[in-house]
């Protein structure tokens, strides 16, 4: 574990700004990242891949539209797979972004029904399919299972948990180790957040790794520091 975590975290660091990079996490799981300014600083955006038998799987877009196009071309160099589909965690564009780009090329789009409400209303671009409660996805030879644990930083955010693997894909709900604050607060409800975050700690217990939307993502402790940049939010 620690060796993954140090050869992803170095790579991490080494090629942060570039427009687009991929990192090998575990198995047939890859991290994917891109970048936009926030506030004046260039922002990481992290999102993944899953490789199946019969084809791939993307959770999450790239926030960078100039990236739509590149991704599936590297992942057809790279795996010499198609993308099959796109599940997008919330209604932000770091998230839904190439939503409307991937239906266009035939990539079955998904979102639930809360995100699209959301979309809707915002402008955000919106997916094809909705999951209308907690489903569990069966492709290829993998199985993941969506989660709506409750609100944190939007009200809509869902985390994806792959039990053979450990593996929680937490988006922007969870906060990297590296974050200094809960950022973004624009569609927060603060005030149910940590509760959120003990409905995944008590449903999955000690995920392997954890997928964070921002930042590095290399730790398996972050849950516990969004815990406590609630904690110091609400001291505040």
């Amino acid at each position: 574990m620690g060796i993954i975590l140090l050869s992803a975290l170095s790579v991490f660091g080494q090629t942060s700004h570039r427009k687009l990079t991929i990192t090998h996490l575990t198995g047939d799981f890859y991290i994917y990242t891109t970048y936009q300014e926030f506030k004046g600083h260039l922002t990481p955006s992290n999102s993944m891949y899953m490789l199946t038998k019969k084809g791939v799987v993307l959770f999450d877009t790239p926030w960078d539209a100039t990236q739509f196009q590149p991704l599936l071309d590297s992942i057809k160099v790279k795996h010499h797979q198609p993308v099959l589909m796109c599940i997008a965690t919330h209604s932000h564009s770091d998230r839904t972004a190439g939503l409307e780009y991937y239906r266009l090329q035939g990539i079955k789009t998904y979102t639930t029904t809360q995100t699209d409400r959301i979309s809707a209303t915002t402008n955000e671009k919106r997916a094809e399919f909705l999951i209308s409660k907690d489903s569990t996805f069966n492709v290829g030879e993998h199985c993941f299972e969506t989660f709506y644990p409750g609100p944190g930083h939007t009200i809509d955010n869902i985390v994806i948990w792959f039990d053979k693997e450990k593996l929680l894909y937490g988006g922007c709900l969870i906060k990297s180790t590296e974050a200094k604050d809960l950022g973004n607060r624009a569609d927060a409800n603060v005030k149910e957040w940590s509760k959120t975050i003990k409905n995944i700690q008590h449903k999955f217990g000690k995920p392997r790794y954890i997928i964070t939307g921002h930042q590095s993502w290399t730790s398996n402790k972050s849950l516990e520091h969004t815990l406590k940049l609630i904690r110091q939010y609400k001291q505040k």
